[in-house]
């Protein structure tokens, strides 16, 4: 995924994309390790992610029963 950040829908697109390469035959195979590798850290992060902001939303809805 690199330095930069990325947002939640960026990192689903670009999921996305390694999908279709892969289901298309259009990578090498000696570049498939690499793409599931970015694909492996994409799905972490993006759990991640969710997981943070269900958390979020739990807390802000614990908020409002007080």
């Amino acid at each position: 995924m690199g330095k930069e950040k990325k947002t939640y829908e960026q990192a689903m697109l670009r999921l996305e994309d390694i999908v279709r390469q892969v289901e298309r035959g259009e990578t090498s195979i000696d570049s498939l390790t690499d793409l599931l590798k970015e694909a492996k850290q994409l799905i972490a992060y993006c759990k991640d992610k969710l997981y943070a902001t269900e958390e979020e939303i739990k807390k802000v809805l614990a908020e409002d029963e007080k």
